[in-house]
């Protein structure tokens, strides 16, 4: 699924663009068997730094919201409320949980 979302991103961008896309450091980040396109650059965070990687902070914000202490009868229920919750999550309440006073400074 990695190599088909860089392949996505690189018809998207064009030939005449260059992304630098920064990841953490999951397994299919990172494996060799990536054929990364010549107009994609993979940028790794550093290892164990999450505050870098603001998006932590929006899964850790779901697990203790939305998920924490639930039981789900089926992998379907489990589905359906996960949808739900990101359908209910707005762009104010991402950018409020997600901010870092460190990148916004001036």
């Amino acid at each position: 699924m990695m190599q088909l979302h860089l392949e996505a991103i690189s018809r998207q961008v064009g030939p005449d663009r260059h992304v630098v896309l920064v990841l953490d450091n999951a397994g299919w980040h990172t494996t060799g068997r990536l054929g990364v396109p010549s107009n994609i650059t993979l940028l790794p965070l550093p290892p164990y730094t999450p505050e870098l990687n603001v998006v932590e902070r929006l899964w850790h914000w779901i697990k203790d919201h939305a998920f924490s202490n639930r039981v789900y009868a089926d992998y379907d229920q489990l589905a359906d409320q996960l949808c739900g919750m990101w359908q209910a999550l707005t762009p104010e309440r991402i950018k409020t949980i997600c901010r870092c006073s460190w990148l916004h400074e001036n």
